[in-house]
């Protein structure tokens, strides 16, 4: 890994979007996700000489694990207990449901680093998006939840949580076409 700099700064909005997705609305309140990922980037510029991999899928998964541990310590220093494996666990669900969400069955070494710039598109896209309708599609598309769980969540009505997933996709589908 010649240029860590440059490799590592490329995963920004998808350690955002793992994030995000982490801490979910609630501890975004006490936990500002920016500030975990910057920290993470941060730890990972330092480390870089303990990266042992080669394809950008060994760093994506060396940096969603620094991202994990970035995490975990800040919840901790927030007083939200000790190692929280739920956390740990989640992180790696979520990065898979990412993953299963832009294509499934891909075997050839091609159609995966495809899939991984995808996913990296995607993450990039998503953090262009005004952040209520990035909430929304996050948590329907990306977490499965229902709209009126989103609605809950949101603390917004269904109708308006249906009106941000529809602008949201919308606008998603444009970005994501614009880049191809």
């Amino acid at each position: 890994m010649a240029e860590t700099g440059p490799q590592v700064e490329r995963y920004r909005e998808y350690l955002h979007l793992l994030a995000r997705m982490q801490l979910g609305p609630k501890l975004q309140s006490k936990v500002d996700s920016s500030d975990i990922v910057q920290e993470a980037l941060l730890r990972a510029h330092e480390g870089a000489d303990q990266f042992r991999g080669s394809t950008s899928a060994e760093e994506a998964a060396w940096l969603r694990r620094i991202l994990q541990n970035t995490l975990v310590d800040a919840l901790r220093h927030f007083g939200a207990g000790a190692r929280n494996l739920y956390l740990e666990r989640s992180l790696e669900d979520s990065s898979a449901l990412l993953e299963q969400w832009l294509a499934a069955n891909d075997s050839s070494p091609s159609e995966k680093a495809v899939r991984h710039e995808d996913l990296l598109r995607l993450a990039e896209a998503l953090a262009q998006l005004p952040a209520d309708q990035r909430t929304a599609v996050e948590l329907m598309h990306l977490k499965g939840h229902s709209v009126d769980e989103v609605s809950k969540i949101m603390d917004r009505t269904a109708t308006s949580v249906g009106g941000l997933l529809r602008r949201g996709m919308s606008k998603l589908r444009e970005l994501l076409a614009k880049g191809k």
